[in-house]
Order: C-alpha cells, then sequence, then structure tokens
C-alpha cells in the first residue's frame, strides 16, 4: 500500500492539501489577510510538487524542470506565512531582516534551478541540492531556536513542533538522494512517503493554528466591543451629569431669588415656609443627583415640592393636577432627575404668569403603545404669544427645557423620543401643550 502512489492513503493527503489549499484561499479573497495568502500559496506548491508522482508519462519531464524550483517556491511561501504568523517585525526584527532575504534567495534558486536543468540536465541540479538543503535545514533549525526563545506565545511553539515534524521527516526522504530508493522499497515504503506523512502532520497543526488565530481575534473583538460599549455608556453618563449640572443651577438660582423677594418685601412667615420646603426639596435632589437616572415615582415626589414652591411665589396661586395611568409601575421607569420641572417651570412662567385669572396646570401620564407619553397642559397665554412677549425666535428654546430634552434623548439613545410642544389657543381657549414620548 504504501509503495503505490495511486493508493488510498496517497490520494488522501494530496486531497487534502488541496481542499486546504482552496479554503485558505478563499478566505484571504474574503479579508485580504496575507497569512492566508502565504499559506494557501504554500499549500499550492505542495499539492503540485506531490502530484508528480500520479501524472502521465507526457507531463513527467516537465517535472525534471518543477521538482527542485517548486520546492523552494514553497519553501520562500512558508518563511513569508511564518513571519506574518509569529509577526516577526515586531518580536525578532534582526532575524526578520534574514528571514526577508532567505524569501529573496529561495525564489532567485527556482529560477536558477530551471536554468540549470534547461543547459546541464537534472543530475547538476540533484547535486546542486545536495549542497543547498543541508544549509537551509541548519539554517532552519538555528531560526527555530531564536524563535523559542524570544517568541513567549503558545502559537511559536506548535508552529515549531509542525514544522520540525514535515523537516525531520522529509531529511528521512532526502537520504534517498545518497542511499538510493532500494533501501525504502526493499523495506515496503516510498521514500517519498516522509514527505506526504510530513506535508500531511504539518497542516493539520498550522490549520489548528490559524484556528485558534481567528477565536482569539473573535474574542478580542467582543471584548472590544464590550469595552467600547462600557466606554459609550460611561460618555452618555457624563453628558447626562453635564447636562444636569447645567439645569440644576438654573433651577436653584431662581428659587433663591424667590426667597430674596420674600425677604425684600418683609414677609417673613413666607420666607421661612418657602426656606422649609426649599431645604426639603434641596435635600431631595441631593439624594438623586449621584445616579443620571431616577424612577418616575421619584420624580414626581421632586416635582410635587417643587410645584408647593412655585405655587407660593405666583401671585393668588395656581392649580396643579397629576393624572397616572394605573397600568404604569411609576417605579420600573427610569427618567434623568428633575426631566418634567423645566417644562413646569416654563409652563408657570411663560403661560399662566402672564394670564389673568384661574390658572391650571394638568399633568397626565399614561402608556401609549408601549411608550409612556407624559402630557403638560396649562391655561396660559400659549407659547406663540409669549415668543412675541420676550422676543423669541421661532428656533430658539428655552434652556431648561432644551438640556432636559437631550437628556432624555441620550438616555433613550435617541430612540423612539419625541417631544413636541404646541399652542392650543383658539378664540375660546388659551394654553400650551407638551407631549414627551419615550420608550416604555
Amino acid at each position: 500500500m504504501l509503495l503505490d502512489f495511486h493508493s488510498e492513503i496517497y490520494s488522501w493527503i494530496r486531497g487534502g492539501l488541496f481542499v486546504l489549499f482552496i479554503y485558505h484561499f478563499l478566505i484571504f479573497f474574503q479579508n485580504k489577510s496575507k497569512l492566508y495568502l502565504y499559506y494557501s500559496l504554500y499549500l499550492l506548491a505542495l499539492t503540485v510538487y506531490l502530484f508528480q508522482h500520479i501524472i502521465s508519462d507526457d507531463f513527467s519531464k516537465l517535472y525534471d524542470y518543477l521538482n527542485f524550483p517548486i520546492q523552494f517556491l514553497a519553501y520562500a511561501a512558508y518563511v513569508a506565512f511564518a513571519r506574518d504568523l509569529l509577526d516577526t517585525r515586531a518580536h525578532l526584527l534582526k532575524w526578520d531582516r534574514y528571514f526577508e532575504i532567505e524569501i529573496k534567495i529561495l525564489l532567485i534558486l527556482a529560477g536558477v534551478f530551471v536554468l540549470i536543468q534547461l543547459l546541464f540536465g537534472k543530475s547538476y541540479q540533484i547535486e546542486a541540492f545536495i549542497i543547498i538543503a543541508p544549509l537551509l535545514t541548519l539554517f532552519t533549525l538555528v531560526s527555530y531556536y531564536v524563535i523559542l526563545s524570544k517568541i513567549k506565545d503558545n502559537f511559536a511553539h506548535y508552529f515549531v513542533v509542525g514544522s520540525l515534524i514535515y523537516v525531520i521527516l522529509a531529511n528521512v526522504s532526502f537520504v534517498e538522494i545518497i542511499t538510493g530508493p532500494d533501501f525504502f522499497i526493499n523495506s515496503g515504503v516510498q521514500p517519498m512517503f516522509f514527505v506526504y506523512l510530513g506535508a500531511f502532520l504539518q497542516c493539520i497543526i498550522f490549520s489548528m493554528i490559524i484556528g485558534f488565530i481567528i477565536k482569539r481575534i473573535q474574542d478580542k473583538s467582543k471584548n472590544a466591543e464590550v469595552r467600547l460599549a462600557v466606554k459609550l455608556k460611561e460618555m452618555e453618563e457624563l453628558k447626562m451629569t453635564a447636562l444636569q449640572s447645567q439645569m440644576n443651577p438654573h433651577f436653584l438660582f431662581n428659587s433663591l431669588n424667590s426667597i430674596n423677594n420674600f425677604v425684600l418685601k418683609n414677609e417673613v412667615e413666607k420666607a421661612s415656609d418657602y426656606i422649609t420646603k426649599f431645604s426639603k426639596l434641596i435635600r431631595v435632589i441631593l439624594n438623586s443627583s449621584s445616579s443620571p437616572t431616577s424612577s418616575l415615582s421619584e420624580e414626581l415626589v421632586i416635582l410635587a415640592l417643587y410645584v408647593k414652591l412655585e405655587q407660593m411665589r405666583v401671585t393668588g396661586g395656581f392649580s396643579y393636577k397629576v393624572t397616572i395611568d394605573k397600568n404604569l409601575n411609576l417605579d420600573n421607569i427610569q427618567v434623568p432627575p428633575l426631566f418634567l420641572q423645566p417644562f413646569i417651570e416654563n409652563a408657570i412662567w411663560h403661560g399662566i404668569m402672564k394670564k389673568e385669572g384661574k390658572k391650571l396646570i394638568d399633568l397626565s401620564i399614561k402608556e401609549d403603545n408601549g411608550n409612556v407619553l407624559c402630557v403638560i397642559l396649562d391655561n396660559g397665554v400659549g407659547i406663540n404669544k409669549t415668543k412675541k412677549i420676550t422676543h423669541l425666535s421661532q428656533k430658539k428654546k428655552f434652556f431648561g427645557a432644551k438640556a432636559t430634552e437631550d437628556r432624555i434623548r441620550i438616555l433613550h439613545q435617541n430612540e423612539g423620543v419625541k417631544i413636541e410642544i404646541k399652542d392650543i389657543s383658539s378664540e375660546e381657549i388659551t394654553g400650551t401643550k407638551v407631549s414627551i414620548r419615550f420608550p416604555l
């Protein structure tokens, strides 16, 4: 069985090498990595070299020219593959130059051996190969020692083991040049069997290494995606904190200004009551400020405290009504802290403050097709009239409302968030409607 190159074992090895060549060559076209190109060229050269034993006599003469050159080309592709696999440019800078020179020498030798066959014949090729082969083997063994001593990676160890298997078995076949083929044939085996076996075992190990590399790249990619997601979350939280830090001073300034007005008007009891409520609100805000989000139930508690303060400031006061959908679990809904307060503030100071008579603010929160819909309705003068009175441009938004809108969009990554401010004034009524919709 081991004497016939047409037997199954030889056919399986040749076919396996050719299939591996096609597989890695196709991978090269997919990701353009030279690692797969060099390895596929190495496999192709090995396959072409081993096919010499089964071709017809019409093409046998061709291998007088190809036999040794194809071995040099295979070895050149192997060295290029090793440089890329082991990243010798980074780990073995000095030896990487030697490897580069070696590739060039091997390519030159491939052409030289064709000329030797053309000018002198096959016997001269054999004599030249007997001189060159030991030198290549010696350089290869020294290279393996350098790789093992300098590169502390399991891939380097597996690579050297796989390569040594092929080098040792190929040199067993090389003995045929010295002893003649009869020594092996009398033992029931073709001399080239050891080249077949070495190539087969080496390619299995190399394919395993490439598989490990692909897995390592995938793991790194997954880890990078996780780290990126964490960093993006941190950035979003920082943005939320920055916007929150912009909005809170805005609210605090207005409250302190109100206390100052009570003092100037000598309304001591109102000032004292206001300070009590204000200090309670500040404590609640400080407790919630450590997190970029809070539950909607906590938000409504803070909002109720805020509204009580504003009711003290507004002449004649105003009515504040809250309607909540019973189907909603407010404790499970996360929102930016104080995200409703700026809209309520605008309804008060840019809406009902400029209106005579009964003043009303109505807040409703309900579920709407898988979203949370918050609607703030006031019976003030209407946003259109407010813009005329305050000379606000059509594009400009109130500062607190704009900051809050940004925070809601950041929290939900701008998906499913819709904020609409609409003037509902007509001949009979006046007012503004603010609709805030975000995913449940």
